[in-house]
């Protein structure tokens, strides 16, 4: 059996790099995904839900490289669900309140937005590639 998640959204921060003691790249980031509708009060109503992503190898240092807060991104992966209940982690806040923390195995990413540094947008396989104009956004 497998899984594969499709996220569409904005980047909340910076991503944040480091190394596995054998050498390999881990970028960590998060990703925000909303959803707006109507509510039967006729009141606009919104949910975010953020997840938090990690890329390995080649493209952690490609998202490292070109990705920083507030872009659009595309993100495909594999959930990482809590090893004791299958569910997203479950913790609670200095606040007291319950959290949770969506996390995601990051295989490909693509840019939606420019690039930090100016260059062109980069896909997960590391290859260049043309803007998407706004019709070709897959949803």
């Amino acid at each position: 059996m497998y899984h594969k998640v499709i996220l569409v959204g904005n980047l909340g921060r910076d991503p944040e790099m480091r190394y596995t003691p054998n050498g390999k790249a881990v970028t960590n980031f998060t990703v925000a995904t909303s959803e707006k509708w109507t509510g039967q009060d006729g009141e606009a109503q919104e949910r975010t839900v953020w997840w938090r992503v990690s890329t390995f190898g080649k493209l952690a240092e490609i998202c490292n490289d070109y990705l920083s807060s507030g872009q659009k991104v595309l993100v495909e992966g594999t959930m990482n669900a809590d090893p004791k209940t299958g569910n997203p982690h479950i913790w609670t806040g200095q606040d007291g309140e319950p959290r949770a923390n969506f996390e995601l195995k990051g295989l490909i990413v693509k840019f939606l937005s420019s690039a930090k540094n100016g260059t062109s947008r980069t896909s997960g396989k590391g290859t260049p590639e043309p803007a998407p104009a706004e019709d070709e956004i897959p949803f």
